[in-house]
């Protein structure tokens, strides 16, 4: 995902690099499930897959609502496990009852707050970043959340395009958390409690639920969706929206020398182009691969890839 740091002429200073290698340490070990569609070839076999890791507790799969392909994402449950164990925000008692759930519910996507505990064990675990608060159904619809929607997730329980890549049985085979709302069902507005407490403000806290999230998720979607962006910025900068990939990495990098006649002057101490740490790529997406971005970029549906036939490979823009 990311590219090793330049030990010679890297244009930051050891304040920055510090700050470069803390984001990094703090990014989860997640993948998202288009970046995974992108690099194997059958995306049937790979829902399969994944349902099946997921029944056996190997993986889990972390859902953010309304961010289209980049909100679905994977990680190993003993990754996850490990990063509530180290928690210093969370009391022994904390851990034990969220990790216990997890086992208990390996396809679960929410925890009801009555599994947490006591509400000081459920607002540790908000602030630490593992639960997050649930969206209400009558919010789905806002146009705040219909930013990252295609237009035929609009009208329909589930897209086209995603109907084939949802495993029978699993929970996304049905529309997903919100899906009857989504399309427009399910109306009729929620009542409210006019008294400060009684049975019903218990049984509405009872009844409410926490979605499971992983820590630093917000800012591995942040950084990949301002990265997609700028990929495809470049690409519809030229002409007819394509270029080659040779291309289009070096304008990823910032032009940054690589020749081995401008690296030998730059060992020199001559000026040889512009320095890594002056480039997008390491102002703003702390070093990401090219690679990386361009796959996710493919399994997003963003871009493809064909073979030019006389400059090797290129991108075009869709």
């Amino acid at each position: 995902m990311f590219g090793t740091v330049p030990t010679e002429a890297a244009g930051m200073n050891s304040t920055r690099i510090a700050e470069v290698l803390n984001y990094r340490r703090a990014m989860p070990g997640i993948v998202t499930t288009s970046h995974l569609h992108a690099l194997l070839a059958s995306p049937t076999a790979v829902e399969r897959e994944v349902a099946e890791l997921q029944r056996g507790g190997a993986l889990r799969k972390i859902y953010v609502q309304r961010r289209g392909g980049l909100g679905e994402a994977l990680i190993q449950t003993s990754e996850l496990e490990e990063m509530i164990t180290k928690s210093a925000e969370l009391d022994q008692d904390a851990k034990t009852a969220y990790v216990k759930f997890l086992r208990e519910n390996p396809l679960a996507q929410t925890m009801p707050r009555l599994a947490c505990g006591s509400h000081k064990q459920a607002d540790a675990l908000v602030r630490a970043g593992f639960l997050t608060s649930s969206i209400h159904p009558q919010h789905v619809n806002t146009p705040l959340m219909n930013l990252h929607l295609r237009p035929e997730d609009r009208g329909s329980l589930m897209s086209i395009q995603a109907v084939s890549r949802a495993a029978s049985g699993s929970f996304d085979a049905v529309g997903g958390q919100g899906g009857i709302h989504a399309a427009g069902g399910g109306g009729g507005a929620p009542r409210l409690s006019r008294g400060g407490g009684g049975a019903d403000a218990s049984s509405s806290y009872s009844g409410a639920e926490f979605t499971i999230a992983v820590p630093g998720n917000g800012s591995f979607l942040k950084l990949t969706a301002a990265a997609m962006e700028h990929l495809t910025q470049l690409l519809s900068k030229s002409q007819f929206r394509e270029m080659p990939v040779s291309m289009l990495r070096e304008r990823w990098e910032g032009g940054v020398a690589r020749d081995e006649a401008r690296l030998a002057r730059r060992a020199r101490g001559e000026f040889a182009g512009v320095l890594p740490g002056r480039t997008k790529r390491w102002k703003e997406f702390y070093g990401l691969e090219f690679n990386w971005v361009l796959e996710e970029a493919m399994g997003a549906g963003l871009v493809e890839v064909f073979e030019t036939r006389s400059v090797g490979r290129g991108v075009r823009l869709l």
